[in-house]
């Protein structure tokens, strides 16, 4: 292991260097989406209670504990609960657009990564063949094959990393990105569900 990390150059540290955050981004967001997945069915149960009973102030300390994006949504619908609901659906539709970032964090790091390391391992292959060329070029016609072993498997190494690098982060981005776009999903739901909620208790 330790003779194909030299072996592969500077690019394929590189390759490994992104891993890091391919990693770090995809366990971010695994335990995001089961916290909110299940912190949103409790919320949206204690906070249709408080509501209907007229205990706005409750609904609002509720959220004030939760960092669903639903929370959002309720605290924008309670705070602006006496606009017309046409306003209002449009209040809470703008704080769900605000939500988007914190739903979608890092998920396009990753995404960028799988493009990006296929052409990394482009470019250890390239510097390998030009490493094999200097050696050409310094030592003429090479009757030993082994003088060009060194730049033809920093070639080799760094294609196959980057390859290895790209296939699971773009499935990791595509998993993670439907996840995504499955909460945004709900959240259009929900934020119709407390109008009505909001306009039949308000």
């Amino acid at each position: 292991m330790v003779d194909i990390l030299l072996k592969g150059g500077p690019v394929l540290w590189l390759i490994l260097a992104l891993v890091v955050p391919v990693l770090a981004v995809v366990v971010d967001r695994l335990l995001y989406f089961q916290r909110i997945r299940t912190d949103e069915d409790k919320l949206l149960a204690r906070v249709k209670a408080a509501i209907e009973k007229g205990r706005h102030d409750e609904a609002l300390a509720i959220c004030d504990t939760n960092e669903a994006p639903l929370g959002a949504l309720i605290r924008a619908g309670i705070d602006n609960r006496t606009l017309p609901e046409s306003e209002l659906r449009e209040v809470v539709r703008e704080a769900a657009v605000r939500e988007l970032p914190r739903v979608e964090a890092g998920i396009a790091a990753v995404g960028t990564i799988g493009n990006i390391a296929p052409l990394l391992g482009l470019l250890g292959t390239v510097s390998g063949i030009i490493n094999s060329f200097n050696v050409l070029g310094d030592f003429g016609a090479a009757s030993d094959p082994s003088v060009l072993a060194k730049g033809i498997a920093e070639a080799l190494i760094t294609t196959a990393a980057g390859i290895m690098l790209a296939v699971p982060s773009m499935v990791a981005y595509s998993f993670l990105a439907g996840t995504a776009n499955k909460v945004i999903g709900a959240l259009e739901g929900q934020a119709g569900d407390l109008v009505r909620i909001l306009k039949r208790r308000g």
